[in-house]
């Protein structure tokens, strides 16, 4: 199964403390590591794990912690296409309370893979699925090509301007960065899935009515939530490149999610193929 993602990088420093302070507060943390993430990123380890290799469309900055994070990557199972900018790599910090909690600080702006960057973008038509977090007009519109099509509804105005069809469109219900409404997109999207986390979510294929998943039970104590979401979506990507009906990419989907939280940091937990029989 050839399975891809088109999105970003943030070099990511991650501190764990035992509640996030108050105003004027100095609170000392208990650990602190760094390492590469954001949404493409761990999005495209999860598929790499499921699918035995992931390519990644993506953009570095020209600097350590740009060439560090092809590196960590690479050496995760990912096929690491770049195109390098000048500016520094943009990173985010992220905190961990003592309930596994995250608040992210983000530094800089987003940097997008882009159609012009001399990358194989052939590779991906004909895949069998592509998870899509950033890219401009055209990489949104080559990355089309692929059998399968999910973004998420973080980037509804760049999904709108290219116009194509998303076989699903996955986002979080109660962020308001990732609200879709009905007549964002044209076409409409084949399937709608918005998480609510812990509590599940809801899922909607074009013409139907709004229908709940139920969440899936944690498979041990939550250490951090760091990437559930993106492992999620990679979840739903791959089964639904496999054929899956949407509930039962859901479900599969939801079993990536939570597994996520009981590791430290995105990769360790993340699901293989192993760890799903009969799939």
């Amino acid at each position: 199964m050839r399975v891809a993602v088109v999105g970003h990088i943030e070099w990511i420093d991650f501190v764990r403390v035992p509640r996030m302070p108050g105003p004027g507060e100095i609170i000392h943390a208990t650990e602190a590591w760094d390492e590469a993430g954001g949404g493409g990123a761990v999005a495209a380890v999860q598929l790499a794990k499921l699918a035995g290799s992931a390519d990644f469309f993506t953009t570095v900055g020209d600097d350590n912690m740009g060439r560090r994070a092809q590196v960590e990557l690479a050496l995760m199972g990912l096929q690491v296409h770049a195109g390098v900018r000048p500016e520094a790599q943009r990173r985010a910090i992220t905190y961990l309370d003592g309930s596994g909690d995250r608040s992210i600080t983000v530094l800089g702006v987003r940097s997008s893979p882009s159609s012009t960057d001399d990358l194989p973008w052939d590779l991906l038509e004909g895949a069998d699925a592509v998870y899509l977090t950033a890219g401009d007009v055209e990489a949104v519109r080559l990355a089309r090509k692929a059998r399968v099509l999910v973004a998420t509804s973080r980037i509804l105005p760049l999904l709108a301007e290219a116009g194509v069809q998303l076989d699903a469109l996955v986002g979080s219900s109660v962020d308001p960065s990732e609200r879709y409404r009905d007549g964002d997109l044209t076409p409409v999207p084949r399937l709608v899935v918005r998480s609510a986390s812990e509590a599940g979510g809801t899922y909607q294929v074009a013409g139907g009515p709004v229908r709940h998943y139920p969440a899936t039970p944690l498979p041990g104590p939550v250490v951090d939530t760091y990437g559930c979401g993106d492992s999620f979506a990679a979840g739903l990507t791959f089964g639904l490149g496999l054929g899956l009906a949407p509930e039962e990419a859901l479900h599969l989907a939801a079993l990536c999610g939570a597994a996520v939280a009981t590791g430290r940091g995105p990769y360790p937990a993340q699901l293989t193929r192993a760890d799903l029989p009969g799939i």
